[in-house]
């Protein structure tokens, strides 16, 4: 079976004047469907930066990434932005909702974009919702809903694409350790469901509610 992910010798080095800093260098990972992982390590370890090369958001200096057997290096600007809609769904550190919007719309707006017709959109963000557990808060708008609220909102406009992999950067950081854990949960249940789940975890003790940890040292994968 493919694996929703791999990396081969990925490396991300930027230039500073005379000096360049090798934020990643030569990592290699497999993810296979399902698998709910979180990536560790100390601040300056590459963390982020991992997480935006799975993510398409940036361009490895060298290296593959490879999502459900395709070879994302060799897709061009346009091609990319679809296949990370179609296949991505992020989840950010602060929330990144839309304020004058309720939960329901900021949840099925991903797939107006996809060009999902209005009526179906909204059924499946409710659905999405329900997961969650925000099945009575579909009315809100971020300013009625408590961060642990507005991250699940968050995480139900990312899986309600259904992509192959969710990525969550930071996503409990701004949240009490309870609220974390509510969270950490709710990422398993959705790896349960056949999603992939990814996160980047600022606590330890968070970041073992996952099936794996790969933990990053100065770019490089030290433990899996």
């Amino acid at each position: 079976m493919t694996n929703a992910l791999e990396t081969r010798d990925l490396r991300k080095h930027y230039e500073m004047g005379d000096v360049t800093v090798k934020a990643l260098e030569g990592v290699d990972i497999e993810v296979e469907r399902g698998d709910f992982v979180s990536i560790m390590g100390p601040s300056g370890s590459g963390k982020s930066t991992l997480m935006h090369m799975l993510g398409l958001l940036d361009n490895p200096t060298s290296g593959r990434v490879i999502i459900d057997g395709t070879e994302t290096g060799d897709l061009s600007d346009t091609i990319k932005a679809r296949f990370r809609l179609a296949k991505i769904g992020f989840i950010f550190q602060f929330y990144s909702l839309l304020s004058g919007f309720s939960a329901l719309e900021n949840t099925y707006m991903p797939l107006l974009m996809n060009g999902t017709e209005t009526n179906e959109a909204k059924e499946r963000a409710k659905e999405a919702l329900d997961k969650v557990g925000l099945s009575d808060r579909i009315q809100h708008t971020p300013s009625e809903l408590s961060g642990g609220q507005r991250q699940r909102v968050a995480i139900a406009r990312a899986i309600v694409n259904e992509p192959e992999i969710v990525l969550a950067d930071e996503a409990t950081s701004e949240l009490d350790t309870e609220t974390s854990r509510d969270i950490m949960d709710t990422f398993r249940n959705v790896a349960e469901s056949g999603q992939t789940v990814i996160t980047v975890n600022h606590e330890e003790s968070l970041g073992q509610e996952a099936d794996r940890i790969i933990w990053l040292e100065d770019g490089e994968i030290v433990d899996r």
